[in-house]
């Protein structure tokens, strides 16, 4: 296997892939890189490789893919929560036996002020949260059914994209991406009296400016534990990976 005979295969839907795709592009121009996208959001970033957009069709669907378009090596940078896509991706790879490597962003972790639950899933953030609850809601489109049924709480609940079904009529929809500056969150949580803090562990520093927000106003935050995801060789940031990759494909020349 030559340099110019690799191909990675980037899953992709981090604010950390778009660095990574961009990183991966400069570094190793000789290498073919493909960013696939779930599609789950339509206005998606462009890269500047080559993009697919759309599933697989399970495990043997990648695995076919994979053999199809002569795949060296599958870097898993999709959202820490995007369980089932890291599964298929590291089942595929181990029966083709082709390295792959997972961007892991550490977890968000309390500080001794914090008022942190910490809870397993979200059936069991929407049974935490106290009657009467006005509750930040920053879980994603296709979970925040789980919480409407919940009609004793106010919710107001950010995300990209409309969820597939309506809220109820006294919750606000907030359509935008999270924002950088904990000033504005703070804002926000002021103007809606906030009471709560219902937010999945991501990590990352993208959204963190919730969390900061929440300590400086001593809310409750009820935090979603991370899915469990099969070993795989990882990585916390886009300078350890690029570097990893580098060695892991050079060994198998």
């Amino acid at each position: 296997m030559t340099a110019e005979a690799n191909h990675v295969l980037l899953l992709a839907g981090t604010s950390e892939a778009r660095q990574l795709g961009k990183t991966l592009a400069e570094t190793f121009p000789e290498w073919r890189l493909t960013a696939s996208f779930a599609g789950v959001v339509r206005d998606l970033p462009d890269l500047g490789v080559t993009t697919r957009v759309g599933g697989f069709g399970g495990v043997e669907g990648l695995q076919a893919y994979l053999r199809q378009e002569k795949i060296t090596a599958v870097v898993d940078a999709t959202h820490p929560f995007a369980a089932q896509m890291s599964r298929n991706a590291a089942e595929a790879a181990k029966r083709l036996n082709i390295p792959l490597l997972r961007l892991e962003r550490p977890c968000w972790h309390p500080v001794e002020s914090d008022r942190w639950t910490h809870v397993a899933s979200m059936d069991e953030a929407a049974v935490s949260l106290p009657a009467g609850a006005r509750a930040f809601l920053a879980i994603g489109r296709k979970e925040i059914e789980r919480f409407t049924h919940r009609s004793d709480i106010f919710g107001l609940a950010r995300m990209i994209e409309p969820p597939p079904a309506p809220l109820p009529s006294s919750w606000e929809l907030l359509l935008s991406r999270p924002p950088a500056s904990t000033k504005e969150e703070i804002s926000l949580f002021q103007d809606r009296d906030i009471t709560h803090v219902v937010t999945k562990n991501s990590g990352g520093s993208r959204s963190f400016a919730k969390i900061e927000a929440a300590r400086q106003l001593k809310l409750p935050v009820i935090m979603i534990a991370r899915p469990q995801l099969p070993d795989a060789e990882t990585a916390p940031t886009v300078a350890a990976l690029v570097d990893r990759l580098r060695l892991i494909l050079e060994s198998r020349d």
